[in-house]
């Protein structure tokens, strides 16, 4: 029984060899193709996962009025560090290798018709150095 039905399909395969031959085909490059988009996933997460710890153990974020894990303080009511602050922070403080300050807006995008909300930051050259 399993051997007749084998025959059957040869013989089906065989008749129908240009309909048989493209669905091969297809079948082949949409395997390559899911290969391919998983294996540049998988690269892509990679290499962003490296660059997260490239910043190493040795970060520390500081925001004014805020104590750990973003308590204390009022919200708005601190008042923003100066570059005199960051400077006695580089000097004071042993062990401090550099200090990058870094200051964000809120701000509106606009391009012909369309707007998007988003926020822009900046900072120091000193951001950029290891």
């Amino acid at each position: 029984m399993l051997w007749n039905a084998f025959l059957l399909a040869l013989r089906e395969i065989r008749r129908n060899l240009m309909r048989s031959s493209l669905t091969s085909l297809g079948i082949v490059i949409g395997v390559a193709a899911v290969i391919t988009m998983v294996t540049l996933g998988r690269g892509a997460t990679k290499k962003v996962k490296e660059q997260i710890a490239s910043l190493g153990t040795n970060l520390l974020v500081v925001r004014p009025g805020q104590g750990f894990r973003g308590h204390g303080g009022v919200r708005g009511t601190a008042k923003p560090f100066d570059v005199k602050d960051t400077e006695a922070i580089e000097r004071e403080i042993p062990g401090i290798e550099g200090v990058a300050p870094t200051a964000g807006a809120p701000i509106q995008a606009i391009l012909g018709n369309r707007n998007w909300s988003t926020m822009v930051t900046g900072s120091t050259n000193a951001f950029m150095e290891e």
